[in-house]
């Protein structure tokens, strides 16, 4: 049988028919006794339940007579009802009972939604909230309490759900349920705050602002009390312009209006519905990334953009999906496996995960971006993708949507309807932006009309064309492209005419530039990803006068955009352009002068990442990680070793931090081949980084430098990129000869860098974990402690968690579970800061350990659960190991040997193979494989040692 309380009391049988139960009476001692299902109920609490605070008198007598009753009700085979000297029991299944079913689900999703998986938590939560049917408890007046509670958890659960939904992307119809359910609930600020992001992540903070100011006013009314801190946050936020809904759908933000392709939008929406794979195919500047843009912010569920134009190599192509995901490669404390192929962590991270991934401008990758499609989409049922390219990605089940010019109206068209016509719309409102009054008139209709037929309705074209009104008559506008049309008319004739025609509307924009403008548009393209004003100035060498103005007059002419304080070319004039630099002979000065630039940055950044400002400059580098990561690749291609190494050495710490490891570790392998087989003297530490870095995707001569020590003992200074000392005991691994071997390292390392607060903080940190390892608690503590205060110092929070994570584990083989609790949540705290997932899963494994050695096989059982969600979400091999060897420990002290052992079996399968650590967890694995293999020659009943756990 199921239970029904959500709602007024129901009995439904395995077949769905219901059984009548009685009147209301009986319905309510049914609830009662619902609400403890599995456990006895006094007889004190039901009558209290039943009758309130005024029972009849015989009030037992009436309650036995009621509990007859109602077993008369149900089935005689399978009554529940049992009677106890201490009350009634009704002995059914909590999770028949739909109560119980929803708070589990609802905490289940919960969990779900703060480990980062929306579309499972917005997923479960719905189930949760679908089992509701009205008022909980409805037959049951006399359980005001309960009833309360259970609703509040609703409400919750509705609130958690709309975060879920928030993750994903706001939308109109959640705007509309966030309205109706702040009018329901005026008092409820966490819903008033989501209303408010909502509505600033669609762009309208205008309304987010009085909804606050309506909350200020209603809890002033009602309650006489201000606004949250929490609520009054979101506020300031918006106020700043910095709430977008803290989605992620991850598309680009459009600095303009979207018209017209209604039927596009419509067809690339049904497609999207009915195939898994859909490319939006066409010509350059027909608009295919921004209706793929508008049709991904158009679907429910999870979204990704994955901008694959600045790639120079298509073998890049599933490291741009990888970045586009915010898939770190790595963690702290294991490596992939040597030769493994970033698409095969993408596998693993999408293999159950609901999302629309959009790969734009494939064109010039297609071959690359055609394989990891075909191979994502079949490893993983729930992924789609949407993709644009100027030709087909030709894969079976490819759904192909074409794409052309805007419509465009017949000749003769009056103004009036003239204005139907997108691209005439078009044309119209980027008229207006330059030249306000703007309007289409019957003056003019005709010499708009001629423009956009010449332009063949293409977007970009039309938008080109536009802009030119700020200098020239609309007539003129016409003329002069006719005028270009006909010289570039007898160009290649394998072209297509509309390439012809938008070439022609970019040199025609090239030839109304004056020179200074020229000379700064061809050497903005030596930029990836594009350029704040300072790299832009000081990259670009104009004097800087000339260079603001001839920047203002590139945004004005719409050669540049600028958005989020960054100025970015559209691809197709950055090409043009970039013809242009080539043609003037500045292709290597200006590669030079990118490279040094952003050279001197990494550097300054590296410095900075030790410091309190470490967040900002995270944010900073990910801005610039597409320059840096091209100015890396150009010195390596001219052979510029001494940058190159440079280059790597400085990004090694950002590299870690970041998780890109995988990455890191190819364009290292680079310099290597550029460096040679030995270290250049004047280059021995950028070599030994280059070495590491390799080495951690399971390459570079990590032999040929020795071990830790060798490595500190050739420093005749302090090493100018501090993160060597720790990058070389993680590849090669700590000195051998345990804690006296450290500590001696130490004491030499902290003569060579002296009064370094960073440098000594790690030393401390590596001092005190091995002084744990060796079980000198007591000097271990003192170290690790030194280390966290030197940490704070400096202001690294990431020196700070891998710290606290080892106090964590020496309070717990103290036996101070309050103390290893207290430091493990201030290291989550800070992994969540550092935005990383995989060290979240790192840390959540780590107080898995501590819990298990503590005994609290529940707890521990939902630290590796929830580890591995996170690691197998970020497509980390080694971590999701890790994670079933905890899953592995606790199935075994439960006694279930057999889901110990497939735990452990699961455990070997990749990700533990290359180095140390990787070694180390091996052998944990094989070791806990024995200890299963001797309990299960013992046989059951035997109790499970606690060994190794």
């Amino acid at each position: 049988m199921r239970f029904r309380i959500l709602g007024p009391t129901q009995v439904l049988l395995a077949d769905g028919r219901e059984i009548p139960v009685g009147g209301p009476r009986l319905r309510a001692l049914l609830a009662l006794l619902l609400l403890d299902a599995g456990r006895v109920v006094s007889a004190d609490r039901l009558i209290d339940g039943l009758y309130g605070e005024h029972p009849p008198r015989g009030a037992v007598n009436a309650l036995q007579s009621q509990v007859s009753r109602l077993r008369q009700t149900l089935p005689a085979e399978q009554n529940p009802i049992e009677f106890h000297p201490a009350g009634y029991r009704l002995a059914v299944d909590p999770e028949d009972v739909d109560a119980y079913r929803f708070e589990r689900r609802a905490e289940a999703g919960r969990r779900a939604l703060a480990g980062g998986d929306w579309p499972r938590a917005a997923t479960v939560l719905r189930e949760a909230l679908e089992l509701w049917r009205g008022p909980a408890l409805a037959d049951v007046p006399g359980a005001p309490a309960q009833a309360a509670r259970l609703d509040e958890l609703r409400l919750a659960a509705i609130e958690d759900r709309v975060d879920a939904d928030l993750a994903m992307g706001a939308s109109a119809a959640l705007v509309a349920e966030l309205r109706e359910f702040v009018v329901a609930h005026p008092l409820r600020e966490r819903s008033r705050g989501q209303l408010m992001r909502a509505l600033a992540a669609l762009g309208r903070p205008a309304e987010a602002l009085a909804e606050f100011e309506d909350a200020r006013s209603t809890l002033a009314e009602q309650l006489g009390a201000d606004p949250s801190a929490e609520l009054a946050a979101i506020h300031l936020a918006v106020l700043r312009g910095e709430e977008r809904g803290a989605t992620q759908r991850a598309l680009p933000s459009q600095l303009t209006t979207f018209v017209g392709r209604d039927e596009e939008l419509k067809r690339v929406g049904d497609l999207l519905g009915e195939r898994r794979l859909v490319t939006l195919i066409g010509p350059g500047g027909a608009g295919k990334t921004r209706l793929a843009i508008e049709a991904a912010g158009r679907q429910d569920g999870e979204v990704r953009f994955v901008e694959l134009a600045g790639l120079a190599d298509g073998s890049d192509v599933p490291q741009a999906v990888l970045t586009a995901l915010g898939l770190r490669d790595a963690g702290l404390r294991a490596p992939a496996e040597p030769g493994r192929h970033p698409t095969d962590r993408l596998v693993e991270a999408l293999a159950e995960r609901r999302l629309l991934l959009v790969l734009d401008n494939c064109e010039h990758v297609i071959a690359d971006a055609a394989r990891l499609a075909a191979r994502l989409l079949g490893a993983c049922p729930a992924l789609r993708v949407l993709a644009t390219s100027r030709e087909p990605l030709g894969l079976a089940g490819e759904a192909l949507c074409p794409l052309s010019g805007l419509t465009v109206p017949p000749p003769g068209a009056s103004a009036r309807h003239a204005d139907d016509s997108a691209a005439v719309r078009l044309f119209a409102q980027r008229a207006a932006d330059v030249v306000p009054d703007f309007t289409i008139t019957p003056a003019n209709v005709d010499t708009v009309l001629r423009i956009c037929r010449t332009l063949d309705g293409l977007p970009l074209a039309i938008e080109l064309a536009a802009a030119r009104l700020r200098a020239l008559p609309v007539a003129e506008v016409a003329v002069r492209l006719d005028d270009r049309v006909r010289l570039l008319s007898m160009g290649s004739r394998a072209a297509s005419p509309r390439h012809r025609t938008l070439r022609a509307v970019v040199e025609w924009s090239w030839d109304l530039l004056d020179d200074a403008e020229r000379r700064l548009a061809r050497r903005l393209t030596v930029f990836a990803g594009g350029a704040t004003l300072e790299a832009a100035g000081q990259v670009c060498g104009l004097p800087r006068g000339d260079f603001v103005e001839a920047l203002t007059g590139l945004v004005d002419k719409s050669f540049v955009e600028m958005a989020d304080g960054r100025y970015r070319m559209l691809e197709t004039v950055r090409a043009f352009c970039a013809e242009r630099l080539a043609d003037a002979g500045e292709a290597d000065d200006q590669r030079r002068a990118h490279t040094a630039y952003f050279l001197e940055f990494a550097r300054n950044a590296s410095d900075h990442l030790r410091r309190p400002e470490q967040l900002h400059w995270l944010r900073r580098l990910d801005a610039e990680r597409d320059n840096l990561h091209a100015a890396l690749r150009r010195a390596t291609a001219a052979g510029d070793a001494a940058d190159a190494a440079g280059m790597v050495a400085a990004l090694s710490f950002y590299w870690w931090l970041r998780g890109m490891r995988g990455e890191g570790a190819r364009l290292a392998a680079d310099v290597l081949g550029l460096l040679g087989a030995e270290a250049p003297p004047e280059l021995r530490e950028e070599y030994a980084l280059c070495v590491y870095n390799a080495s951690l995707g399971g390459s570079g001569p990590l032999d040929s430098l020795g071990t830790q020590r060798s490595v500190i003992r050739s420093l005749d200074r302090p090493p100018r990129q501090p993160f060597l000392l720790y990058l070389s005991g993680i590849s090669a691994g700590p000195p051998s000869g345990g804690s006296e071997h450290v500590n001696e390292l130490m004491r030499e390392l902290r003569r060579l860098v002296g009064s370094d607060v960073w440098i000594n903080a790690l030393g401390a940190m590596g001092s005190g974990s091995a002084l744990m390892w060796s079980g000198r608690w007591d000097q271990a503590g003192t170290e690790l402690e030194t280390a966290l205060d030197g940490f704070r110092q400096a202001g690294d929070r990431w020196g700070c968690m891998i710290t606290l994570g080892v106090l964590g584990e020496l309070a717990a083989w103290r036996d101070d579970p309050e103390a290893a609790g207290a430091h493990m949540d201030q290291a989550m705290r800070l992994a969540e800061e550092l935005e990383s997932v995989v060290d979240q899963a790192d840390m959540l494994r780590t107080r898995g350990e501590i819990r298990l050695r503590a005994g609290d096989l529940a707890a521990a059982r939902d630290d590796f659960a929830a580890a591995l969600l996170l690691a197998q979400r970020s497509g980390a091999p080694e971590f999701v190991s890790a994670a079933r060897l905890g899953l592995a420990q606790v199935a075994r002290l439960s006694g279930d040997l057999a889901e110990a052992r497939r735990f452990c079996e699961a455990a070997l399968i990749g990700g533990l193979t290359g180095w140390y650590v990787g070694e180390a967890t091996r052998t944990e694995v094989v070791f806990v494989l024995e200890q299963i293999a001797e309990a299960e020659k013992v046989g059951p009943g035997a109790p499970p040692s606690a060994d190794g756990a």
